[in-house]
């Protein structure tokens, strides 16, 4: 099962301590979810970025570089265990719509239904085959359905997952 970091801090400043000094570090667990990992931060005009790579963070020379230079003021950062979607960059979390940062812990199946719940320009905003991208896509198709209401919007779209597909 794919592991999850999030940080929120008063100023921008780097999230060593959590991807690589913790005793059970985004670094550490990497070795155990070896199907890439993925940090997202938001620049100081609040503007989503996210550095996505195929690979363990562990074996990747660039990870600890990237977790000492990257600052901000929240951080989401997520190491893959592939259940679907090929070990590619482009399934690799988080992901980036209309603004947002987004990475997902667990599966969902139904993904022929969830792909037909999704309006054309939602579904457009798929790159990759996971079904966690298809949930964000559905949570955005929900926030603009719900003028902006993030709350309203997630609990419509797991609501509606919940009811609907086999999870």
């Amino acid at each position: 099962m794919c592991r999850l970091f999030a940080r929120v801090a008063a100023a921008p400043y780097p999230a060593t301590f959590g991807l690589l000094e913790a005793p059970d570090s985004v670094e550490a667990q990497s070795r155990k979810e070896p199907d890439g990992y993925g940090i997202g931060t938001f620049d100081k005009q609040d503007r989503p970025h996210v550095i996505k790579r195929a690979k363990a963070a562990y074996e990747d020379r660039a990870f600890p570089a990237e977790a000492y230079e990257l600052r901000s003021k929240q951080f989401l950062a997520h190491i893959r265990f592939a259940t679907n979607g090929e070990n590619l960059e482009r399934n690799t979390h988080p992901f980036i719509q209309h603004g947002r940062i987004f990475a997902h812990n667990g599966v969902v199946h139904g993904l022929d239904v969830l792909e037909a719940r999704l309006r054309p320009e939602y579904r457009a905003l798929v790159g990759g085959e996971t079904d966690s991208e298809r949930v964000f896509a559905l949570i955005t198709q929900e926030i603009d359905d719900h003028d902006g209401d993030v709350t309203a919007a997630i609990t419509s779209a797991v609501a509606w997952i919940a009811e609907t597909l086999p999870l």
